[in-house]
């Protein structure tokens, strides 16, 4: 065990589920705020119970700290904000952007994934996986993926989980003093294709509008042109690529 800042890291060979081993975890402590990290997961989860696939010399590690739960919105942007800024701090050209609600794009490709789930008490658990090394190519992908090695940045896990952990304490700590106002606006100027038509598939439907903005909770607004239709989950795609949505 050693820490990272205030953070307490237990980094693992191998985990079946880092939320998982956060999770059980939570159940034994107060106030801490804790990270398992490992270098292999056998059993990642995503979001919409989808599968994370964990390829050895990538990093997979989740966050446990203690939050209310309206703050859920928040969690997601200044994670991803993080994860944004560690990625662009390592490469200040690259084509870095985030697409809503969770996911980091390098070069047009999904570098990241996202899960938030519940912990015991109040603990949030902020479970995340970022291709440094390699990335699954699999035909079934819902959404191309890349690496932080395949677009020529060279990086360890640890050292970008340090990285990633400096910058979401100084987004945390806006988020704290200033509120989620910050947080949004800065989000929003990263955004892929803000103000430009989007799909968005959801279970039973595909909407088509105008990427509009995003609300105080992080909610997506899409313009259909008659109303602002608020989305609270789904997948978002674009006309342009003409992908194909298999999922």
């Amino acid at each position: 065990m050693e820490y990272i800042g205030e953070w307490m890291l237990h980094d693992m060979e191998e985990v079946g589920s880092t939320n998982d081993e956060v999770k059980k975890l939570s159940a034994n402590i107060t106030g801490e705020k804790v990270i398992i990290s490992a270098q292999r997961q056998i059993n990642g989860r995503g979001r919409r119970g989808r599968s994370w696939i964990g390829l050895d010399g990538n990093l997979f590690f989740s966050q446990g700290l203690e939050c209310n739960l309206n703050a859920i919105g928040a969690m997601v942007f200044i994670s991803t904000l993080s994860l944004w800024r560690t990625i662009q701090d390592l490469n200040p050209v690259l084509n870095v952007e985030l697409k809503w609600p969770n996911d980091v794009l390098v070069n047009d490709k999904k570098v990241s994934g996202m899960l938030l789930e519940k912990g015991e008490g109040d603990y949030l658990i902020i479970g995340i996986g970022v291709n440094i090394k390699i990335s699954p190519k699999l035909v079934s992908m819902l959404y191309p993926c890349t690496s932080l090695a395949e677009e020529g940045v060279d990086t360890d896990r640890i050292s970008f989980l340090q990285s990633y952990i400096e910058n979401f304490n100084s987004y945390y700590e806006t988020w704290q003093l200033q509120g989620f106002e910050p947080i949004r606006t800065e989000w929003l100027s990263h955004a892929k294709d803000l103000h430009e038509e989007i799909i968005v598939h959801l279970d039973n439907e595909d909407l088509v509008g105008i990427f509009e903005s995003v609300d105080e909770h992080g909610s997506l607004l899409l313009n259909q042109g008659t109303d602002i239709k608020k989305i609270y989950a789904g997948d978002v795609f674009y006309p342009q690529r003409k992908q194909v949505i298999n999922e």
